[in-house]
């Protein structure tokens, strides 16, 4: 690398490109140093990479804005073309909508008003046109509320631009600052108050009545307005051109050209509450709020942080998190090494866990947020795995009141997190839940965790990891390997099904194939046995073989999957394949939850099967203490909706190579016929006026290239049939899961009129939770192994008692299933909406099913 690309790159950093220096000062001299002496021979590629540099990594921007406004005294041609090209990237993402573009070129450019290159009206005057765009959207007339997520989004970049420059700008041109802040003010006034209904961490408590929290914007309102209150001053927003003021006052101040925001889809033609819906759904997918607030810890950890502050890093955490995603130990040592004065490892963790558990989906797959924990607990070993441990305490004294999806991924991460740190952890903190009821949550939370841990280890292992709390044994998973009903290692008597399992085993050991072994079924067990029986012996035979490992299981689904279709033709046979493969696994929940999926994955089952399954009886009653009928549930709407989200990328890929390819046959004939045209006649004969060899060549080409167009077109159609019937597929699958969530909700929620509310329905009996949550996550964890200071041991809490009632627990968990569901596939389930109305959602559904659906799909109360 170049050596002023290592500096660009570099800046502000503790490295040897900038020998011991960290002022930032000398960073900046040095690096403007470097560029100025390759300006002359190297301009066409420095622009490009301070660019790159300021938007990846935009916790380094006010550096760069101050080399730029250096630059701008040596060469202020090369400004004006850098800035030139920031107007033409950033007119490129507002109409592609890339949010994090124009959120990081708006901080560039304040910056680089700070800096003297751009003038400050330029800058208000992009304020100005989001601001205007944002109103018009908002507006009942003259544009469509229902995408007022793309306002805010405008009005929120505006609004976080103001750290970085409001001081400036107030200096300079304080009457047109002051028409923005009027601007964003009267646009709060007129927008609808967000609510998180659906998307919040923790179930709504509903006895706050009409106490409404502020949401995202409102609050950044605040906080700004707190800033101008108080002169501007913001610590951990470095202000180096400052050291570089009596300088870059010379510069000149480029101006920034003319943008335009993109016109926003026009209001349904007949306005409804469900047209209406699907906008906000889709606004809401383009224009994602990018963080919600995890209140992990009590406040007293942050009295020493500005709430102006806290926003700043905040966005810092998460750019670093966006821009590092692939590279896991950059990541971990830039969170670490934060141009700010003041320690933010409380903040950093609640940040993180706030990503990890953001709904309805985290920016990144949940692992990279694992690992990066992992590298900041070896990055500072004294301080944050204290910080981490404490997250999971308080989140695990709120567990109750945690979404079910949040809930989910907790214990994935944790178990996770356990293992690459050999599985220690204070369970004697935790053994009092042994007392609470097998439905309460933490104790359900433990079983879960400590069942996960055995998945990523084995089952002797963790039992050594709790010997601290050996009466938690209890809560392991079942040692015991396959539940073979035709075994007879144990000396049981060898039955005639005995002897057929050993027949078909040693048939398939012997490799005989599918066409071979179904007659043998058909003529020597069928017609003595019966359907039932058959599919017992062949199937649990089967598994057995392929136990050994998930290879050995693959092979023997490619291989016999024949005779498992065979004898399973049909959705009740189905059900009954399920339930046997659940009989076999019964002591092992990974490996039927694997075993199902690749049987759904080769077309033996269908997802209608599953779902069938799920609501079983005997699964029904597990809905409340185990996840592992959900998990089965899970992979099989996953693979459902997987499936038509990839023939959607490959419609999408087609159309453009349809385009292409018809360029291509334009082009290729327009070629033909320019040689064709050459042709001429001689005494009445056609005589070639081009080589004969090229118009064959064109005339081959020609048709190739129809060949490719034709082949492309046909391709897309078979897509696009596959598409069709795949949406059929899915919007029978969803009315059948609804279906059998509102029956079985039906049969065991109680009267509306006692529970119409999460919170009527936990106080039924008159007694609410005994332990104290809010008192219990107020706790203090500045302990070197980040125990809380009050006493959590084994008599803690073992006499409190979790008062909600079984029944009451079950359709609790079961309600924050239906919205988890809800949320995690409202894009495939909105399109089905009236639908789902017609069949589902009727008059006589009960209240809380209808509100969980409604909270998932974030949908208005009719």
């Amino acid at each position: 690398m170049s050596s002023w690309k290592s500096l660009l790159l570099r800046i502000g950093d503790k490295c040897s490109e900038y020998s011991s220096s960290s002022e930032f000062k000398d960073h900046i001299e040095t690096c403007y140093g470097a560029l100025r002496r390759e300006l002359e021979h190297s301009s066409n590629d420095i622009f490009p990479f301070l660019l790159q540099c300021a938007e990846q990594l935009p916790h380094k921007i006010p550096l760069y804005g101050t080399v730029v406004g250096l630059l701008n005294l040596e060469d202020e041609e090369f400004v004006k073309k850098l800035v030139e090209n920031i107007q033409a990237s950033f007119q490129d993402a507002l109409d592609s909508g890339d949010c994090d573009r124009i959120r990081i070129l708006m901080r560039f450019l304040t910056v680089l008003m700070c800096s003297k290159a751009l003038q400050p009206a330029s800058l208000i005057v992009v304020f100005e046109t989001l601001l205007s765009s944002a109103a018009t959207t908002v507006d009942e007339e003259k544009g469509n509320p229902s995408w007022q997520a793309c306002a805010d989004f405008y009005v929120t970049c505006i609004l976080s631009c103001l750290p970085w420059g409001g001081a400036e700008l107030v200096e300079q041109v304080p009457e047109e600052i002051e028409r923005v802040m009027a601007g964003v003010q009267a646009y709060l006034s007129i927008r609808r108050h967000n609510s998180d209904a659906g998307l919040s961490f923790f179930e709504d408590d509903e006895s706050k009545g009409d106490l409404v929290e502020k949401d995202f914007l409102e609050d950044l309102w605040e906080r700004i307005q707190v800033l101008s209150s108080n002169g501007w001053k913001v610590e951990s927003v470095p202000r180096p051109h400052l050291s570089f003021e009596a300088q870059l006052v010379a510069g000149k101040s480029h101006e920034f050209g003319a943008i335009s925001c993109p016109e926003q889809p026009d209001q349904p033609s007949t306005i409804s509450a469900v047209a209406s819906g699907k906008q906000k759904h889709d606004a809401e997918l383009k224009y994602t709020q990018r963080s919600r607030r995890l209140n992990i810890f009590p406040a007293s950890k942050f009295e020493d942080i500005q709430p102006i502050d806290r926003f700043v890093v905040e966005e810092y955490l998460l750019d670093v998190l966006l821009f590092l995603n692939g590279c896991r130990k950059e990541c971990a040592s830039f969170m670490v090494g934060l141009p700010v004065p003041f320690r933010y490892e409380y903040l950093m963790a609640e940040t993180i866990f706030s990503q990890l558990l953001l709904l309805p989906q985290p920016p990144f797959k949940p692992i990279y947020y694992t690992l990066v924990i992992m590298d900041l607990c070896k990055a500072l070993p004294g301080a944050f795995p204290a910080v981490v441990a404490g997250a999971v305490r308080a989140l695990f004294d709120k567990i109750a009141d945690l979404d079910m999806e949040c809930r989910t991924r907790l214990i994935l991460w944790f178990s996770h997190h356990l293992s690459n740190f050999q599985f220690i952890w204070p369970w004697e903190e935790w053994a009092y839940v042994l007392d609470l009821p097998k439905w309460a949550p933490q104790r359900v939370f433990v079983q879960e965790v400590l069942e996960r841990e055995v998945r990523l280890s084995y089952w002797d292992k963790i039992k050594q990891s709790i010997e601290n709390a050996p009466a938690l044994e209890e809560l392991l998973p079942p040692k015991g390997g396959p539940n073979f009903k035709y075994g007879v290692e144990d000396g049981r008597e060898k039955t005639e099904l005995h002897a057929l399992s050993a027949e078909l085993s040693s048939k398939v050991k012997g490799r005989q194939t599918s066409r071979e072994i179904v007659p043998w079924i058909e003529e020597s067990i069928y017609p003595v046995h019966g359907p039932e029986v058959t599919l017992s012996v062949v199937v649990q035979t089967l598994l057995d073989i392929g136990s050994k490992s998930f290879t050995h299981l693959i092979t023997v689904l490619e291989r016999y999957g024949q005779v498992i279709a065979k004898i399973c033709p049909d959705q009740d046979k189905q059900v009954m394949l399920i339930a046997e493969v659940g009989s076999y696994w019964r002591n092992n929940a990974q490996m039927t939850a694997i075993a199902i999926d690749r049987m759904m994955g080769y077309r033996l089952i269908s997802n209608l099967a599953i779902v069938r399954w799920v609501f079983s009886p005997e699964n029904i009653e597990q809905f409340h203490i185990s996840d592992r009928p959900w998990e089965v549930l899970r992979n099989a709407v996953s693979k459902t909706y997987n499936r038509i989200t990839d023939l959607r990328k490959e419609i999408l890929s087609l159309k453009k190579g349809v385009i292409s390819a018809e360029e291509a046959t334009a082009k290729a004939k327009a070629e033909l016929e320019a040689a064709e045209s050459k042709l001429s006649l001689v005494e009445g004969e056609p005589v070639l006026g081009e080589n004969p060899a090229r118009l064959k060549r064109l005339k081959t080409q020609a048709e190739k290239a129809n060949e490719g167009e034709v082949s492309i077109r046909d391709s897309l159609e078979a897509k696009e049939a596959l598409l069709a019937r795949a949406s059929e597929e899915i919007e029978v699958l969803f009315l059948s899961l609804y279906k059998n969530f509102s029956n079985v909700l039906k049969e065991r929620l109680p009267d509306a009129s006692r529970a119409g509310t999460l919170q009527a329905l936990k106080s039924i009996n008159g007694d609410s939770m005994a332990v104290d949550l809010e008192e219990s996550s107020a706790m203090e964890v500045d302990d070197e192994n980040g125990r809380p200071k009050k006493s959590q041991s084994n008599g803690g809490k073992a006499s409190n008692i979790y008062n909600v009632r079984e029944n009451e627990q079950w359709c609790l968990s079961t309600l924050g299933y239906v919205k988890a569901f809800s949320r995690q596939y409202a894009s495939e389930i909105w399109p089905h909406v009236e639908k789902l109305d017609a069949e589902v959602l009727t008059e006589d559904v009960h209240p809380l099913f209808r509100k969980a659906v409604y909270s998932g799909l974030r949908r208005l109360s009719n």
